[in-house]
């Protein structure tokens, strides 16, 4: 009987950037939900928790000392400053994921993108999904009821210089249709699964197949 040599394979990074208001969240969230071997990235942060949140789970809250160091010590895949606080994805747990054969995902815009592409480019695969139209991202927008007329506004002009940087992605489709939308992420995760640079003991593999012969 011949031997089976088990293959495995390193994991990736999945990154998924758009407008707000163009249904990647959503998107994430349910192939998260239907796909065990994808997490999400867990980043630090120097906000104070928030009522139900977890270290570890939902971030790993550092303080603004700590967290300068590991900029300065390059423990960062990525990291930016939003509004008066401090975020940034650790390559160590990220690494263990990827290691472990699992992928990771990253809700990150075209900024974040840039540095995770300088820092991983092997192990990264982009995804950018556009809006349908302006009118209908308008539409989401405002029936979200989240934010004010100005807010609204405001992220509609941004979308444009957001939606400029669409060349700079692997993957990009149309959500128009939150399923279809889910299905492509997925379907765009087994092929870069699949890719021969990403299989561990392939070599090994043929090589048994051949000595049996």
């Amino acid at each position: 009987m011949n031997k089976k040599t088990e293959l495995g394979r390193r994991g990736l990074m999945l990154v998924m950037s758009s407008p707000s208001g163009a249904g990647k969240t959503t998107i994430a969230r349910e192939v998260l939900k239907r796909d065990s071997e994808i997490a999400m990235s867990v980043s630090a942060t120097t906000r104070a928790p928030r009522p139900g949140e977890q270290e570890g789970k939902d971030y790993f809250f550092v303080t603004e000392e700590n967290y300068k160091a590991m900029v300065v010590a390059g423990e960062f895949f990525e990291h930016a400053k939003v509004f008066d606080n401090y975020y940034g994805t650790p390559r160590a747990a990220v690494d263990q994921e990827l290691k472990a054969g699992l992928d990771v995902l990253f809700d990150v815009d075209w900024q974040g993108t840039q540095q995770l592409r300088e820092n991983a480019r092997d192990d990264l695969v982009s995804i950018f999904v556009l809006p349908p139209s302006t009118d209908e991202l308008a539409r989401r927008l405002t029936e979200r009821a989240q934010d004010t007329e100005d807010v609204v506004s405001s992220r509609m002009a941004k979308a444009a210089d957001e939606m400029s940087h669409y060349i700079e992605y692997d993957y990009i489709f149309v959500n128009n249709d939150l399923e279809k939308s889910v299905e492509r992420v997925r379907a765009v995760l087994e092929a870069e699964r699949m890719k021969r640079e990403r299989v561990v003991g392939l070599h090994e593999f043929v090589e048994n197949m051949r000595d049996q012969q």
